[in-house]
């Protein structure tokens, strides 16, 4: 990109956040509770209208492999939250299109959530994503992607775009809140978890991991551990998340060895799904991580399980029922 073009692409680079792709500029602006409505595309999906289809094409004329980049113009605390908020945004746009197939909900893990529940007559799900593990008594969704939202099952509770980190609902709008494996893409944990003790009368229920276990992951620990760097990023202390609620009860939540949910370690005893791009589709670790970094652990597996060493290696795991990969319901009573 040369001449005037160029030059525009500075300008917009100095106003804010940027996302580069290809032949286009994608500038976050505003605050961050509205930046998803404030957004400069490409001239070729300028005219769409359609929220949905909107975001669609955005990903489309980026290739989905968004590159995301502050300036040093850019480095206030608003925008650097905008670059991360975008950057969820941009992973679960990516992963969204295949999502409600390689992401089905577990009815064991299922089970568990529904039981932390409790007897709340009413809940809303943040970071609900296409509404896995969401009860009768769900009222609301709140999910920051529309390719998400648009594959959530008819008859499911009404989505509100919205970030965690800015839910526009009154105080105490629900008994029960629950956030579901979101906690570690939230832009600002602590004002995500203020939110979450807002919103809800009675209780919070959240569904994340235990980053010292689950970054022992036979997956992580010997074939990907340049991926696991990136885990260790943006993972979630459960001390924190707990001090943050102002107290809470943890309970582990064993993963079945042939769990429906395809979400990091729920093939841990198939480990063949791990060479498939549709499964790999679907773990937002892969959909944020370059093949170039994932292809070469992923050609050692293949030789392992061709050979035989992997089998070898983990026949300890060839009988076990469950597996606990470091995966925790928090509950927090108010």
């Amino acid at each position: 990109m040369t001449g005037a073009a160029e030059n525009r692409a500075q300008d917009l680079d100095d106003a804010g956040v940027v996302h580069r792709g290809g032949d286009g500029f994608i500038v976050a602006v505003g605050d961050a509770a509205h930046v998803l409505r404030r957004i400069f595309v490409p001239r070729r999906v300028r005219d769409t209208t359609e929220r949905g289809q909107y975001q669609s094409r955005i990903a489309a004329a980026t290739g989905g492999g968004v590159v995301l980049r502050i300036t040093a113009a850019a480095r206030s605390s608003r925008c650097q939250r905008e670059a991360r908020i975008l950057r969820g945004m941009a992973t679960y746009n990516s992963i969204g299109a295949t999502y409600a197939y390689t992401r089905r909900p577990d009815p064991r893990i299922a089970a568990k959530i529904h039981q932390a529940l409790g007897g709340a007559a009413t809940v809303i799900n943040v970071g609900a994503g296409t509404g896995s593990y969401e009860p009768p008594q769900t009222v609301l969704a709140v999910e920051p992607s529309a390719v998400m939202i648009a594959q959530r099952p008819a008859g499911s509770a009404r989505a509100l775009e919205a970030s965690a980190e800015s839910i526009p609902l009154a105080d105490d709008s629900a008994d029960a809140v629950m956030a579901l494996l979101t906690v570690h893409h939230w832009s600002d944990l602590e004002a995500g978890i203020g939110e979450l003790r807002r919103v809800a009368r009675q209780r919070i229920v959240i569904f994340t991991f235990d980053h010292d276990i689950s970054r022992r992951f036979w997956l992580l620990d010997e074939y990907l551990p340049e991926a696991a760097a990136f885990d260790d990023t943006r993972a979630v202390g459960l001390n924190r998340l707990v001090t943050l609620l102002g107290g809470a009860r943890v309970e582990t939540v064993p993963i079945p060895h042939d769990c429906t949910d395809g979400f990091l370690a729920a093939f841990w005893r198939r480990p063949d799904a791990y060479l498939d791009p549709e499964v790999r589709a679907g773990i937002s670790m892969f959909a944020q991580t370059c093949d170039d970094v994932i292809q070469p652990g992923l050609a050692r597996l293949s030789d392992d399980l061709s050979s035989g060493r992997w089998h070898q290696r983990h026949a300890d795991l060839l009988d076990r029922e469950a597996l606990d990969a470091g995966y925790r319901l928090v509950v927090a009573d108010l």
